[in-house]
């Protein structure tokens, strides 16, 4: 993702502008200029004619008089450096910077300016985005991110601003307060959730078209009408929202900055919004890629851990079966022996298991445990005792066991 475009750098630092003008005598009289001098000082060309000190602000002329007075008293040429001048005035007013170069001249001095504003923001800008992109790369938190942002653009822009970044839901419905260092907390609660549509504020409309949407004055646009007491409680009257879009277009969020005054925006400050909507948008792509990659590590380690409980419960299940098999097969050998035990004990002619009392029956049947111990009886007697004593079983000559004498 390409985060500052050459064009948007154009928008940004192209009104660079170079100033020039011959002075007289030791007053410093301007005999000519050309129309940026005349700009850079705030005055119309009607100025030639009148000594310098009686044309220059005051602000400039603290700066720049000394020099000339010196470089006429001395003769030798001298440089201003970083000299600032508002050219413009109310909605188109712009912060500008100039190195000033004084020369001599016969009877006079010659004054030459190169406007250096493009190369003190291009530096300032590069430098923001540099630790921008530095926080990005090393994975730091969204919120912390964002908030170096805001608070980047609120220091380069000259006017007062205040920024805002809301997030957009998976579905798109709704924005969720993201950064907004200097905002009202009472405001970034108020507006966190809002829904996206035409007509919901700047930033609800900017998401719902995909389209920057410019408020120069919140207290007249109806896009307002829901939260216009609620701007004006914080003390808001402009709002240029921008849309932060994915590659693949699909939303992230807003970028918004609001204004203290009604305003219109320049081409530098549209151009502004898009680069940092840019970072914003490389910002929140990589948060939602390192967020989904944690939810997965997340759910695979659940897995892992799942399928490690089922081996363990299956193991323990198969020990558990394998007991109970080694058991049983023990219970059955003590059984097989204790029916072979049995097959060669005396066959008494009466039951033995009609109790104290005695049974005068034949003796039919012949009962047996596991612990060898064994009886004759007689049908009714030896099949109570299969009902009602625990691990009785019948022994035949055939060690049929039970089945013997179900066949019967």
């Amino acid at each position: 993702m390409t985060v500052t475009s050459e064009h948007d750098l154009r928008e940004l630092f192209g009104q660079s502008v170079a100033v020039a003008a011959t002075l007289a005598g030791a007053e410093h009289v301007l005999e000519a200029a050309n129309p940026a001098f005349f700009a850079a000082i705030d005055r119309a060309p009607d100025g030639v004619g009148r000594p310098l000190a009686a044309l220059l602000p005051g602000g400039i002329g603290g700066d720049v008089l000394p020099v000339l007075d010196r470089v006429y008293r001395t003769g030798v040429a001298a440089t201003v450096r970083d000299l600032r001048v508002v050219l413009g005035s109310g909605a188109a007013a712009r912060e500008a910077f100039f190195d000033i170069t004084v020369e001599p001249r016969a009877g006079g001095l010659q004054v030459i300016g190169v406007e250096t504003t493009q190369i003190k923001h291009a530096q300032r800008l590069l430098a923001e985005q540099r630790l921008l992109v530095e926080h990005i790369a090393r994975q730091a938190p969204l919120t912390e991110v964002l908030d170096g942002m805001a608070r980047s653009i609120e220091g380069l822009v000259p006017e007062p601003v205040l920024v805002s970044v809301l997030l957009a839901d998976p579905d798109g419905a709704h924005l969720r307060h993201g950064a907004a260092p200097s905002l009202p907390d009472f405001y970034n609660a108020a507006i966190d959730g809002i829904a996206t549509g035409d007509g919901v504020g700047s930033c609800g409309t900017a998401a719902h078209r995909r389209q920057p949407v410019i408020v120069t004055d919140i207290a007249t646009d109806p896009f307002w009408d829901d939260f216009r007491a609620l701007a004006q409680r914080a003390g808001l009257a402009a709002c240029w929202s921008t849309p932060i879009l994915a590659r693949d277009g699909g939303l992230l969020g807003t970028f918004a900055m609001y204004h203290p005054r009604p305003r219109v925006p320049q081409d530098s400050d549209l151009a502004l919004a898009r680069i940092f909507a840019r970072t914003a948008a490389l910002a929140i792509e990589r948060h939602r890629i390192e967020q989904a990659k944690a939810e997965a590590e997340a759910r695979a380690e659940a897995a892992r851990a799942e399928l490690a409980r089922a081996l363990r419960a299956e193991h323990e299940l198969r020990a558990d079966a394998e007991q109970r098999a080694e058991a049983a097969a023990g219970l059955a050998a003590r059984l097989r022996s204790a029916a072979a035990a049995q097959v060669a004990a005396p066959h008494p002619e009466r039951c033995q298991l009609g109790g104290p009392e005695g049974c005068a029956a034949a003796a039919e049947i012949k009962v047996a445990d596991s612990w060898g111990d064994s009886a004759w009886g007689c049908p009714a007697h030896a099949e109570e005792a299969l009902l009602n004593v625990r691990s009785v079983f019948i022994a035949s000559e055939e060690l049929g066991g039970l089945a013997a004498y179900l066949g019967r």
